[in-house]
């Protein structure tokens, strides 16, 4: 796990060192949105395609469907009452619920999951991710940007889910392979090909989208409850849901895994979007990642 983290690390610093160079002049925030945007709408459908076809989707599926539905739910509620205790103002309430709720699942997750666990840890990832947490942050989470925002934007839930490449592809591969069809060797060659850039690109991306400049010491008890829900409540929760569902082994391990990532970066997106405070939102994302570096390897002992 430590080698994990070492590598992780490695390329996280060298979107954090671009940030403070721009080589070329290139802005880190174009070249993140230039990355994140190859990744989202080629290499990340193609991945997702090529685990799913071939993945052995059953009970399994919906135990870490389950897990990580009962995973965002409760942090939402959790961190939605922390809120109102400590009066926030909606802007800061909606980008702390999303900041606690949703984790890296992806960006982060499946680099560690596929590092630990190889092809069954890629798929455990894209199943947490496009399972439960991509369809409840498009539905449940821009609900909630919308009620505590500052923003005109009313785009329908069913339009934005429309606009999510994976979650096509998703359920194109999940469709081909309950049909039995056999992936073509060429095919398969080809989607590695893409996939393979999937995760430096992500992990570099990750990098580019830490803002040291935002964690301040004014911000601190408000951010330390989301650190608490993200990398160690939800966690909890997700153990014991998913075990109470009869996963076990390292399907339960990979699904606890993933739940202890840090704060998703896309919630940035729609901080700016719908009017959230996302200056808080981008502390959050940075001390949680650097934090999870340290979290993660505790998880994997403990789970082990």
């Amino acid at each position: 796990m430590h080698t994990v983290i070492l590598h992780m690390t490695a390329l996280i610093a060298c979107g954090v060192f671009w940030r403070l160079i721009r080589p070329g002049g290139l802005d880190a925030d174009i070249t993140r949105n230039v990355l994140t945007s190859l990744v989202y709408y080629l290499l990340l459908p193609a991945l997702v395609i090529q685990v799913l076809w071939k993945a052995p989707l059953g009970l399994s599926s919906f135990g870490i469907a389950a897990g990580a539905a009962a995973g965002v739910l409760a942090s939402i509620l959790l961190s939605t009452l922390i809120c109102r205790t400590c009066q926030h103002d909606g802007r800061v309430t909606g980008a702390v619920v999303l900041a606690a709720s949703f984790p890296n699942a992806t960006y982060m997750g499946l680099p560690v999951l596929e590092s630990l666990y190889g092809e069954v840890g890629r798929s455990i990832a894209i199943q947490y991710d496009l399972f439960a947490c991509t369809p409840l942050l498009l539905t449940v989470g821009i609900l909630i940007a919308r009620i505590y925002g500052q923003s005109d934007n009313q785009e329908s839930v069913w339009r934005s889910m429309l606009k999510v490449p994976p979650l096509w592809a998703a359920l194109f591969g999940v469709l081909i392979n309950f049909s039995g069809i056999d992936m073509p060797a060429g095919l398969d060659q080809g989607l590695e090909m893409l996939a393979a850039g999937v995760i430096p690109l992500m992990l570099f991306s990750l990098g580019l989208s830490l803002r040291w400049d935002t964690i301040k010491i004014s911000r601190l008890p408000t951010v330390i409850p989301i650190v608490m829900l993200q990398l160690a409540v939800a966690p909890l929760i997700v153990w014991g849901v998913a075990h109470g569902v009869g996963l076990d082994g390292v399907v339960l391990t990979a699904t606890v895994m993933e739940a202890a990532m840090p704060s998703m970066v896309i919630g940035i997106v729609l901080c700016d979007r719908y009017g959230l405070d996302t200056g808080l939102y981008a502390a959050a994302v940075t001390l949680t990642t650097l934090l999870s570096l340290f979290t993660l390897p505790a998880w994997a002992g403990l789970l082990s």
